[in-house]
């Protein structure tokens, strides 16, 4: 199996030479690794009559099923499918389909070629979902994938401006076996960048994650939305200086716009000149995360995708239809380099405004394809039958823009449950909030309320503004993995 591509020339090479590249590898993988060797690839395949040869462009896979976490989740409930998604080759199956030249050097190679087979296939390391399903899913990664993961990372951190020579970077991230933590720590490596882990929250806390910034006087943050925004604010309130801080990388959630916007705000408060916000997305079915490209007003123009390790699709989430260009949909993952746990037309669940592009980057110029900024979960969007519009539609991270942009709102969260726990019930929408010191919360209340109405149509029940200790404990900002926005508290009927 191949490497990644040379990054600097990849980034600037011309749209039709990229689609090329990513059909030829796509094509490969294929034939040569996801059909031979998963089960649970060979029966799709098998059951959609589609043989793997036929497969050489990224528009054949539209002739191929979806793959969904409910996938997922079935292949590991049992010992006898617990590995179908995992590659797994044989002698058998490798001479069943591995071209001819492929195989003759695995034979003249000897002993050195079947280590290599080794590192490529024997998964050493597992990341698991998190969030997002009542169980987690682990994700395999062998030796080579986990290589493939760090250079992806360095791109990353390329397309972010950073400087492995000079740049010292805290990773607030929580310490856990997900995507996150381990992406930052492993593009370290990568790239001789100095990364010191505060484990987030749950490890050395806000204060020791301080503490953490006295210390090593850092040049870049990384962390969750949140918790960053969290750690920010607290150091404000302690005098910690962020003078030497010039660029913050967010993960693992959404960044509204507004939310960047405070935590300039705050960075400056402890000194920080210019400083660029850079969102990611990524996400552990497809083991990889995208940056957007830093620029002077913080406002994004998508996440810069990797052609040559994986391929994008968007489509209608009701018809399952790809759209063309420029249109929003969901998105679809596949990767096309890499072994462990492999996934095909993975459906995110992502809805992405503006879907995908491949004009070059007004920002950088490179011409990698990129995907919108504005993401939304299809699961963000519930029917709340209120008293005076029944069955309105609310899009949750809408909501969640709007607070998080607020500058006199520190914290917030979204609390949805039934009139009196009764399952056949109205429902009731309560926001809580913590506000900015000496902030009227009786306008502040008034303001939400107008606001959440105007942005979806929906005025809260309720608005409770709180002392920020115990909206913190709400949130679990110390204690939970991430911290907790939008609560859904209505019974099953």
């Amino acid at each position: 199996m191949g490497a990644p591509r040379d990054w600097a020339s990849l980034a600037r090479l011309p749209a039709r030479d990229l689609r090329g590249l990513q059909d030829a590898a796509l094509a490969r993988f294929v034939r040569e690794e996801l059909y031979p060797f998963s089960a649970h690839y060979r029966r799709v395949f098998d059951e959609a009559g589609v043989r793997p040869e036929s497969v050489t462009s990224v528009a054949a896979l539209q002739r191929l099923p979806f793959t969904t976490k409910q996938d997922l989740l079935r292949a590991q409930s049992t010992p006898e499918t617990r590995y179908d998604f995992v590659l797994r080759p044989s002698p058998d199956l490798i001479r069943a389909h591995w071209p001819f030249l492929r195989k003759l050097a695995l034979v003249l190679g000897g002993a050195r070629a079947r280590e290599a087979v080794r590192f490529q296939y024997t998964p050493n390391f597992l990341t698991f979902t998190t969030g997002r399903s009542s169980e987690p899913v682990g994700f395999a990664y062998t030796p080579f994938d986990l290589q493939v993961l760090q250079q992806g990372i360095a791109r990353m951190f390329d397309i972010a401006g950073l400087d492995p020579a000079r740049d010292r970077i805290v990773n607030l991230f929580p310490f856990a076996p997900h995507l996150a933590f381990w992406a930052v720590t492993l593009g370290g490596f990568e790239t001789g960048a100095l990364v010191v882990p505060s484990g987030g929250g749950k490890v050395m806390g806000t204060d020791g994650s301080l503490r953490l910034f006295e210390r090593l006087n850092p040049t870049v943050v990384v962390g969750t939305p949140g918790f960053t925004y969290h750690v920010l604010r607290r150091g404000n309130e302690l005098g910690t200086s962020f003078a030497n801080v010039r660029t913050v990388i967010l993960g693992a959630e959404k960044v509204p716009p507004g939310l960047k916007d405070k935590m300039v705000e705050a960075l400056r408060k402890g000194g920080a000149g210019e400083v660029r916000i850079v969102g990611t997305y990524g996400f552990t079915e497809a083991r990889m995360a995208w940056a957007e490209c830093p620029n002077a007003e913080n406002r994004s123009s998508g996440y810069h995708l990797h052609p040559d390790l994986g391929v994008f699709e968007v489509i209608d989430p009701k018809s399952g239809a790809v759209v063309p260009d420029g249109e929003d949909g969901e998105l679809v993952y596949t990767g096309i380099l890499g072994h462990g746990t492999c996934v095909l037309r993975y459906r995110t669940g992502d809805l992405c405004v503006g879907g995908l592009s491949w004009r070059p980057c007004p920002s950088c110029g490179r011409t990698l394809p990129r995907i919108g900024a504005e993401l939304r979960r299809v699961s963000e969007q519930h029917s709340l039958s209120l008293t005076k519009i029944k069955g309105t539609l609310v899009d949750l991270s809408v909501m969640g823009s709007v607070l998080a942009a607020m500058r006199d709102v520190e914290e917030w969260q979204v609390v949805i449950s039934k009139v009196g726990d009764d399952p056949l019930e109205l429902d009731q929408l309560e926001v809580r909030v913590a506000a900015r010191a000496g902030v009227d919360a009786r306008e502040l209340s008034e303001r939400i309320s107008h606001d959440l109405a105007n942005a979806t149509e929906v005025a809260p029940n309720k608005v409770h503004v709180l002392p920020l200790h115990e909206m913190l404990e709400h949130l679990g900002m110390e204690s939970a993995m991430k911290e907790k926005r939008f609560l859904d508290r209505r019974p099953k009927s």
